[in-house]
């Protein structure tokens, strides 16, 4: 590593050390450099840095794969995070009006959703709409906004349409889920897009199979206690547990 890039390097960690998060171009201009260069600096040191939206952010031994894909994650654990939204349908009554989050867990509880029984859906992917869109049962109501081709989801107007709804329940994905950081996801534009769906549903749960607790994704959204329950595969995740474990492991 050329000294000028090591220089650049110790000034970008000391930055997130201090913001946790940091713009393209105001790591640009912090270095005194074009945003390119920065970018080959992130590129450069995954062990260090991962970028996302627009964002650079720390990375960490926990957070696995830096760059999240919805076609890569999708085939992913499949039967898990089937078996955890079987587990989330029992909650379900007619005529509630549902948020269902983006990501590839919940696209399995969009399909499971019971025939016959009057829905509102509110969501913000097009996998989750995919499955919604021809059922007469269902009146799905699709947030618009930028697309994220990496999620297959909308920006949503950073969640602000959600206080127009009475959602009675709102299911929530992760990346990954921690004791101690809370729930996270890999993507910048959903945070906003959860935080509302959690401030105005009467009650929020997060469905993820056992393989995300303990995980960490760079950008965090809610503390764990936020949520109603933690559905897993494998039985909910108990939240008082002096440690985490996966649930078949306190069985």
């Amino acid at each position: 590593m050329s000294r000028r890039r090591e220089e650049r390097v110790e000034a970008l960690t000391a930055a997130l050390d201090q913001r946790g998060v940091l713009r393209l171009r105001d790591a640009a201009s912090l270095a005194g450099v074009s945003e390119m260069t920065i970018r080959r600096d992130v590129e450069a040191m995954p062990e260090r840095f991962a970028y996302f939206g627009g964002h650079i952010v720390p990375a960490a031994g926990r957070l696995g794969p830096s760059v999240y894909q919805i076609e890569r994650e999708a085939d992913s654990f499949a039967e898990a995070k089937a078996s955890a939204c079987r587990r989330a349908i029992s909650l379900i009554r007619p005529d509630m009006t549902l948020f269902i989050d983006c990501g590839t867990t919940l696209v399995h509880l969009a399909h499971m959703l019971p025939r016959d029984m009057s829905l509102t859906v509110v969501c913000y992917s097009l996998n989750v709409a995919a499955q919604l869109a021809a059922r007469p049962d269902v009146r799905m109501v699709l947030l618009g906004g930028l697309y994220y081709s990496g999620s297959a989801s909308f920006s949503a107007d950073g969640g602000e349409p959600l206080s127009k709804f009475g959602i009675d329940l709102a299911f929530l994905s992760a990346g990954g889920v921690d004791r101690e950081r809370g729930a996270s996801c890999a993507h910048l534009h959903e945070v906003p897009v959860k935080q509302k769906a959690i401030e105005n549903a009467r009650e929020s749960f997060l469905v993820i199979d056992s393989s995300k607790i303990g995980r960490v994704r760079p950008m965090y959204f809610a503390r764990a206690s936020a949520f109603r329950r933690v559905i897993t595969e494998l039985g909910d995740l108990d939240l008082q547990a002096a440690e985490w474990r996966t649930p078949s492991a306190s069985r």
